[in-house]
C-alpha cells in the first residue's frame, strides 16, 4: 500500500489549501481528497475524535498510481512538538513543504477560520488571545464536535524559528523546502516550479490558479451553535432515529457549509496588532537568521 513520500507541514493560513489544491491537479502527484488527516501529532489533545489507525490513514492514499508522488497536507504537523519526529520515522526519506505567512497575519486569520469552523468559541481575537493561559489548564476548552486544542493557542501556532528547526533538524536542510506566502501570493506560478522541481516532477505542468479556501463568516450564529453544539436531547433523538452516525455528520456538515458566506475580516485593532508585532519581533528575527533572509518588515510599524 502506498503512503506519503512528501508532506505540507504548514503553517495555516499560509497558502496550503491552494498548494494542496494545484499540485493535486498534477498528474505526477496523488493528493487525497481529505485535505489534512492529521494522523501525526501525538502530543496534541483530540477534543471528542481519536486519530485515524494506520489501517485507515494509508487507506486515504490507496488510489495513488506506482509512480506519481503521494503527499498529504495538515497544517497542526508544523507546531506539534512530536509530528517532525513521528514523521521521520514513518517516511525517512520524505520531502517536507513548509508555507509561512507574516505570523499576526496568521493568527487573526485562523482566528476567524476557527470561528467560521465552529472550534473557537470566542468572537473577539483579542480576548481569544486572552483566553490562551486558562485553556492551557484545561478551562474554556470548547464544547464542540471535535478539534485539536491545540489549534487555540495563536502564539504558539506562529512560533516558526522552532518550529522550522525541528524538520531541518529532522530530515537535512536538503529535504525542507520552506515557501514564504508573499512570494507565493505574487507570483504562484513561480513559487509552484520551484516545488515541482523540488518533488522531482514535470516542472512545466501548468495548473488551473484558483482563488482557494477565502475567508469565510457564519451566517446564523444561532444556527452555527445548534449545529455545532446541540442540546443533549437532540443528541439523543437524533441517535435513537437515525442510528448511523455518519448520516447525521454528513447532514451537519452539509447545513454547516450553508450557513458560511464569503467575507473580508475586518481590520485589526491597530493597538492590539502593534502589540502583537513588538512581541513577535524577535521571533521573526531569529527565524531571519535561520532561514538568511530578511524578514522584519513583518512586524515593521
Amino acid at each position: 500500500m502506498r503512503k506519503p513520500d512528501f508532506f505540507i507541514v504548514g503553517a495555516p493560513k499560509s497558502g496550503t489549501s491552494a498548494m494542496y489544491d494545484y499540485l493535486k491537479q498534477h498528474p505526477q502527484v496523488f493528493m487525497p481528497e481529505l485535505k489534512e488527516p492529521h494522523f501525526f501529532g501525538a502530543d496534541h489533545h483530540r477534543i471528542n475524535h481519536r486519530p485515524r489507525t494506520m489501517e485507515q490513514y494509508l487507506a486515504l492514499f490507496a488510489a495513488a498510481g506506482s509512480e506519481q508522488r503521494v503527499g498529504e497536507a495538515s497544517t497542526s504537523y508544523l507546531h506539534s512538538e512530536l509530528a517532525a519526529g513521528e514523521i521521520k520515522q514513518f517516511s525517512p526519506r520524505a520531502r517536507i513543504l513548509i508555507m509561512l505567512r507574516n505570523p499576526v497575519e496568521v493568527m487573526y486569520s485562523y482566528h476567524s477560520t476557527n470561528l467560521a469552523e465552529g472550534f473557537e468559541t470566542i468572537p473577539d481575537f483579542e480576548k481569544a488571545l486572552v483566553a490562551e493561559e486558562k485553556r492551557r489548564r484545561g478551562l474554556r476548552v470548547p464544547a464542540v464536535n471535535s478539534g485539536i486544542l491545540e489549534n487555540l493557542f495563536y502564539r504558539d501556532v506562529v512560533r516558526y524559528a522552532r518550529q522550522v528547526e525541528k524538520y531541518l533538524h529532522a530530515f537535512g536542510a536538503e529535504n525542507v523546502l520552506v515557501l514564504i506566502y508573499d512570494d507565493f501570493k505574487r507570483g504562484p506560478a513561480g513559487v509552484y516550479r520551484d516545488t515541482l522541481r523540488f518533488l522531482g516532477v514535470d516542472p512545466t505542468f501548468q495548473p488551473e490558479f484558483r482563488v482557494v479556501n477565502p475567508n469565510r463568516r457564519v451566517r446564523s450564529p444561532r444556527l452555527h451553535a445548534f449545529i455545532h453544539n446541540p442540546p443533549e436531547l437532540i443528541r439523543r433523538l437524533r441517535r435513537a432515529v437515525i442510528p448511523d452516525g455518519g448520516i447525521t455528520d454528513g447532514i451537519a456538515r452539509r447545513l454547516h457549509h450553508l450557513n458560511l458566506r464569503h467575507a473580508t475580516r475586518p481590520p485589526m485593532k491597530p493597538e492590539l496588532k502593534k502589540r502583537l508585532k513588538s512581541e513577535l519581533a524577535p521571533e521573526i528575527q531569529q527565524l531571519s537568521q535561520l532561514l538568511g533572509r530578511d524578514l522584519s518588515h513583518w512586524c515593521s510599524p
